[in-house]
């Protein structure tokens, strides 16, 4: 007997009810997400770093936008930016920073190995990736400079990951990664296309399309009288960047100090600098100075190494800045007592005008003074190149100071080896997404075939009434 209207009705409205109760926690797990903030850590290729710091380039490399170091040989570019699509897997994160290569330095005091890679960029779909950068180099065997935006670097191993439903942070650990043939190119022919790479790790941070945050208004340009900064005297806001100098940051850190550093008092850490925020003082437009106290404490400890920087102060005065700060330095002998105002660096500053109602100055290359060399006790000499200082100082309500570098959230990948019986496994399904995250889908499934099978039950228990009746 074929069930009744009423018996139809009833299961498919219950079945209805109860899949309408799943839907929507599928929509929003497939909703289109933003990228923002992480980082990635790529040490490009260990053993042309050796090349370029060896004994036949004689050569050196260095940072550039923000980037840092982590781990022995690996650079950690920051800030990402993008998409990520849940549904499809695919994965589009961009990072800020650079590294800058030089080596074989020739007559004319130039380097016949000058290499930059920048901002790259990785992206994910269909069970393939590709590393992008932005590129400068120098032919090998031309000199030829060529310059190149978002070149095809490195492709990525990525099939048997599963990429699809992650949660946040989506983070890879250890792709191999292998020289393309536009990226041999781009490499100035130091290497051929197919040669295995260092392996690229990232974790970028996401967030559903309507949670990002919309960009602050750009101050009124009609607004004459708001824009334009004060001449003399106090300004709203300002910040110092300062990283020390990133070969410290890897000795205290690193097996023979095996220390570590902590910022209080405001003090914010940005992977290759450290900020003091809340800059309170004086500008002269005219006369191109300034005079500025900061907030923010941070300390060094390790073995034999107890060094606390705070009161951080920038002054400049005739095209030249100097950033000075309270010294507290301990041994394992004794404390000496706090050393206020102690000039540190000094760093050219001639191009200190006001845009906008901001006053910047970006990665001003700095130098130790002899004050300086005594505050860390004489491991380096005077004249030393310490890292950069970039300042910016806020001269009215509307200007906004340049954003620190964002790492991210505080979750890494895993950086343990996997075991053999493990790596067999994971090399048939691998996840980008947390663990959290990933089982989401299969809950709702489960949930799904359960719920189903009751509203099927329920329909023949009613059939069989029916038709008893």
């Amino acid at each position: 007997m074929l069930p009744s209207r009423q018996a139809r009705a009833f299961a498919v409205a219950l079945l209805a009810a109860l899949l309408g109760a799943l839907l929507p926690a599928t929509a929003v797990e497939a909703a289109s997400r933003t990228v923002q903030g992480g980082r990635l850590d790529w040490g490009i290729k260990s053993s042309f770093q050796s090349y370029v710091t060896g004994s036949v380039a004689k050569g050196s490399w260095s940072l550039t936008g923000g980037a840092a170091t982590v781990g022995g040989s690996q650079f950690r570019f920051h800030s990402a930016t993008g998409s990520y699509d849940p549904d499809s897997g695919a994965l589009n994160a961009g990072f800020s920073g650079g590294v800058h290569f030089t080596g074989h330095k020739n007559a004319a005091g130039g380097h016949d190995l000058d290499l930059t890679i920048s901002r790259p960029t990785v992206r994910i779909s269909g069970g393939s990736g590709t590393l992008y950068a932005d590129m400068v180099s120098k032919d090998k065997a031309t000199g030829k400079v060529t310059t190149s935006a978002q070149v095809p670097l490195a492709s990525l191993t990525v099939s048997g990951i599963n990429m699809k439903g992650g949660g946040s942070p989506v983070a890879l650990n250890s792709i191999p990664a292998t020289l393309t043939s536009q990226g041999a190119k781009a490499f100035a022919g130091y290497y051929a296309a197919g040669a295995q790479l260092d392996p690229v790790s990232l974790s970028a941070d996401v967030v559903a399309a309507a949670a990002t945050k919309a960009p602050a208004d750009k101050a009124d340009k009609g607004d004459k009288k708001e824009q334009q900064p004060k001449t003399a005297g106090a300004f709203h806001d300002a910040a110092v960047d300062w990283g020390v100098r990133r070969t410290f940051r890897e000795y205290v850190t690193g097996s023979i100090a095996r220390g570590k550093w902590e910022l209080t008092d405001g003090a914010q850490d940005g992977g290759a600098l450290f900020r003091f925020p809340k800059g309170k003082g004086a500008y002269d437009e005219k006369k191109r100075t300034l005079d500025a106290d900061f907030a923010g404490r941070l300390r060094f400890t390790g073995k034999h190494l107890d060094l606390t920087l705070s009161g951080v102060a920038v002054t400049v005065k005739d095209g030249k800045g100097t950033l000075a700060a309270d010294v507290t330095s301990e041994t394992d002998t004794k404390t000496e007592k706090t050393k206020k105002n102690v000039p540190l660096v000094t760093f050219e500053a001639k191009e200190l005008a006001p845009k906008d109602g901001l006053v910047t100055l970006t990665e001003a290359p700095a130098k130790l003074t002899e004050r300086g060399a005594k505050a860390f006790g004489s491991m380096y000499r005077a004249g030393t190149a310490m890292d950069p200082v970039s300042l910016a100082v806020a001269l009215d309500k509307k200007a906004q100071l340049p954003a620190l570098p964002d790492l991210g959230s505080d979750a890494r990948p895993s950086a343990e080896p996997e075991k053999k019986a493990e790596k067999k496994a994971a090399a048939k399904t691998r996840t980008a997404a947390t663990a959290s995250s990933s089982r989401t889908g299969t809950y709702i499934a489960i949930g799904a075939g359960v719920l189903l099978s009751a509203a099927i039950a329920l329909y023949l228990a009613h059939r069989r009434r029916t038709t008893q009746n």
